[in-house]
């Protein structure tokens, strides 16, 4: 690994002098993904902004039903979260789901998002949760902050700061994960409100992670995991590779979606 220069800033508003006295500055939270790339030499930044350091920047909080999750949030802390737990089990069981022990340990929420790995877990959350991501310049809709594999609506050097959402009254998260990563081979997230449903799938995606729109409205008219049977995904961009062909994921698709809206219903029938 290259030598860098570490920044450990106690607050948000010193890391513009940082970034502007830096030739190539990275931010540092888990480091998951970060730190495995400078091993093998792919980026080599002249310096490392320790974004841990920061005051609340993993602070948890809600409003009523509308929680707020600190970018720096790890895994664990997002599973573990009582707050979460209560209002929103889905993600905290989701967030438990991911990598191994010292994976959830040190990843966090706002990395996970930042990164936009096209097999990760929380996007597909976050797109069927309909959350606002908060940085240091603005706000940002879910559906505008994905903008492709590895790519987000983030400008250069933008810190998300927090991840916000009304909490939905039901909500399933069902992976078919990696054997050996973990990542999801095809992962799909489903929220049910008072009028609406919402659906969204990660690890299949072309484009990365997305919403189901066709299957969202027939949920909406019948709540069953039998109507999956009838969506058609053919217009849809799948990735192929040795982990699986188009059919493949298609079928992994319809299974894990079934599997959570049933998990739902469960609950609704219980």
């Amino acid at each position: 690994m290259n030598p860098f220069t570490l920044h450990r800033p106690s607050a948000i508003d010193l890391i513009s002098a940082m970034l502007a006295s830096s030739s190539d500055p990275k931010f540092l939270a888990g480091g998951m993904t970060l730190l495995p790339s400078m091993k093998l030499g792919l980026i080599t930044p002249s310096d490392l902004i320790d974004l841990t350091s920061l005051p609340a920047f993993g602070e948890i909080s809600n409003e009523g039903r509308r929680l707020s999750v600190g970018a720096g949030a790890t895994h664990a802390a997002v599973a573990n979260e009582r707050r979460i737990r209560e209002l929103c089990p889905a993600l905290g069981r989701l967030a438990g789901k991911i990598g191994d022990r010292h994976v959830r340990n040190r990843g966090t929420i706002g990395g996970s998002l930042a990164n936009n790995d096209p097999a990760a877990d929380y996007p597909a959350a976050i797109l069927a949760l309909d959350a606002t991501i908060h940085t240091d310049r603005r706000e940002i809709g879910s559906s505008d902050f994905f903008r492709g594999i590895f790519e987000t609506a983030l400008d250069e050097h933008e810190l998300i700061t927090s991840i916000e959402f009304e909490a939905p009254e039901r909500a399933a998260y069902a992976k078919f994960p990696h054997p050996a990563s973990g990542y999801a081979l095809a992962g799909v997230f489903v929220c049910r409100g008072d009028s609406y449903v919402r659906v969204a799938v990660t690890g299949v995606g072309s484009d990365g992670a997305f919403r189901l729109q066709e299957l969202e409205g027939k949920l909406e008219a019948q709540f069953e995991a039998s109507v999956v049977d009838t969506i058609d995904l053919s217009a849809l961009e799948f990735f192929e590779d040795r982990h699986g062909s188009r059919a493949y994921r298609e079928n992994l698709v319809r299974v894990m979606a079934r599997q959570a809206i049933a998990e739902i219903a469960a609950v609704d029938g219980a």
